[in-house]
């Protein structure tokens, strides 16, 4: 079952194309990252997806059927910055926002653990940190206890414990059966948390998969010799690599991480009548991908 399933999505502002006919699925269960530089069009899309813009074309499904307020209310939704009334404690903003949820007032003191507020749940919102803030905007996400949840940025603003913090408490609802779609510009947040990925740029989808997939590291061997072609044609004999591209005078061997042996290449090109004058391996990191990808 899928719980969101884009096709042809597309968004314009006048000549502006804030979507360009993108279409994905996120499956049930996963932590599915939405992943862009700010512009691409990731809130956007989720305004559309929970009815706050209307899409130019294309539709969408959500678990499978045609959306309405009965599926959308399965869904716990944090779009923007915390918007709390800043006088009054954790247990009383909770309380209004389950009055205009119409749910969730007897959960409460367990999405308040969830979030690890429990202490704090009588202090003034003014009081909070900003990571204890985003914690508590969750908590109102959870209300009612929706099996997906939809996240924007959540990260955003947050000094290094409370990116941590927040990482930890999305992993832990993973791996409490919910599925979480969660937007973000940061690359090093989608890959430490998320098990599926979409990349967007300027509007388009550029790659969607499985994160270990679409943002795998690579070990690049670079190799060269005075015949480029009968080196080309050595190569491909070669078992291990993944891909092989010929860059000018220049050969580029792509391996899966921890893979390349130089020593094995070497020799089989020097058994096969190839003197090689160039070979140096090179690691290709995720954020090598992720500007290959969106630039």
């Amino acid at each position: 079952m899928s719980i969101l399933s884009i096709e042809n999505l597309s968004k314009s502002y006048g000549r502006i194309q804030a979507l360009k006919g993108v279409s994905f699925i996120v499956p049930k269960g996963t932590v599915f990252g939405i992943l862009g530089p700010n512009g691409s069009g990731k809130t956007t899309m989720l305004g559309i997806i929970m009815d706050i813009l209307r899409p130019s074309g294309g539709s969408y499904k959500l678990f499978d059927e045609i959306p309405d307020e009965t599926l959308r209310r399965k869904i716990g939704t944090f779009l923007e910055t915390p918007n709390f009334y800043h006088y009054l404690s954790a247990q009383k903003n909770l309380e209004i926002a389950a009055a205009l949820k119409e749910r969730g007032h007897d959960d409460i003191p367990r999405v308040l653990e969830l979030v690890n507020l429990t202490q704090r749940k009588d202090s003034r919102f003014s009081t909070y940190s900003l990571g204890m803030k985003q914690r508590l905007a969750i908590a109102s996400c959870l209300l009612g206890d929706p099996e997906v949840l939809i996240l924007d940025e959540p990260t955003n603003g947050l000094d290094p414990v409370g990116i941590a913090e927040i990482r930890q408490l999305i992993k832990q609802l993973h791996q409490q059966g919910k599925t979480i779609i969660m937007a973000s510009h940061l690359l090093d947040e989608v890959e430490k948390v998320c098990t599926h990925v979409a990349i967007l740029k300027k509007g388009e989808l550029v790659a969607t998969g499985d994160v270990n997939e679409i943002l795998a590291n690579e070990d690049i061997v670079e190799i060269s010799a005075a015949n480029i072609p009968q080196l080309e044609i050595v190569l491909n004999a070669l078992q291990g690599y993944s891909n092989l591209k010929v860059q000018g005078k220049m050969i580029q061997l792509f391996y899966p991480v921890g893979t390349a042996d130089v020593e094995t290449i070497n020799r089989h090109c020097f058994s096969n009548g190839i003197v090689l004058n160039h070979l140096q391996l090179k690691k290709k990191s995720l954020e090598a991908k992720f500007f290959e990808l969106t630039n």
